[in-house]
């Protein structure tokens, strides 16, 4: 079972439209979004419904969850008046692009999903299990107690917007990065690709699981030209975009 998972869109529909055709190329057997598919860029709309006409299984981010319940504030942590102006400008300009309809979808996704392949059980959220807007950043204090606490054998969420995976004992946490937004000082996009391979020993069966973050090149100036274009969005989103960079 060869599982991608994608996350962070942010509006960037040029980033998850070359992603989704990498995952083609790929033998893919199923495709999960870890959410926040709007904020930030300029396409909400067009990101909603590319999801929506792939069918593609998808969770709330707290982007999704702020915007689809009409609510300019996301639930991020930031750490100067600055940065939460900027997020506000996003929400604002998100709220008016998109449309009642994917308003709706946005507000009844799920916070969480539970999918079991051969015999492993994995957890999709976007933070954490504990919340939305919870950072599971590599080898932190939050990661250590969360997987402490999880039954499944699988955790994967996003959020942080930087791909990684990392064993607890015999549990499994991973971060599957952003589509549409990364902060590894790379414009690339990047999502994660969990690979469940099943062998049968006698009549016993075990499973061995192998993670790849993979990137993906695509025209990132396009997208930070129309955010430049755009009279709400703040010019430094077209930044961060270029630098792949969280500040």
């Amino acid at each position: 079972m060869r599982i991608a998972i994608i996350s962070d869109i942010h509006s960037n529909v040029y980033a998850l439209n070359e992603v989704l055709l990498d995952i083609q190329n790929r033998n893919i057997d199923i495709i999960v979004c870890t959410g926040d598919i709007v904020g930030y860029a300029t396409r909400p709309n067009e990101a909603i419904e590319i999801l929506r006409k792939n069918k593609i299984l998808t969770i709330m981010g707290n982007y999704d969850d702020a915007i689809g319940n009409n609510r300019l504030v996301c639930g991020c942590d930031y750490k100067n008046s600055s940065d939460a102006e900027k997020a506000e400008a996003s929400m604002r300009f998100t709220l008016q692009a998109t449309s009642d309809e994917n308003k709706a979808y946005l507000r009844d996704l799920p916070k969480e999903l539970v999918l079991c392949f051969n015999d492993k059980k994995i957890r999709f959220v976007h933070g954490s299990t504990r919340l939305i807007n919870e950072y599971l950043r590599e080898d932190s204090k939050e990661s250590k107690e969360v997987m402490q606490e999880i039954v499944e054998d699988i955790l994967v969420c996003g959020h942080t917007h930087i791909p990684y995976y990392k064993y607890y004992g015999e549990k499994l946490l991973v971060n599957a990065g952003s589509v549409g937004k990364p902060k590894t000082n790379n414009p690339n996009a990047n999502y994660v690709i969990i690979d469940i391979k099943t062998s049968n020993i006698i009549d016993n069966t075990s499973s061995n699981i192998e993670v790849k973050i993979i990137e993906v090149n695509y025209d990132f100036e396009k997208i930070a030209k129309e955010i430049e274009e755009n009279k709400v969005l703040p010019n430094d989103f077209a930044r961060l975009i270029r630098e792949g960079s969280s500040k």
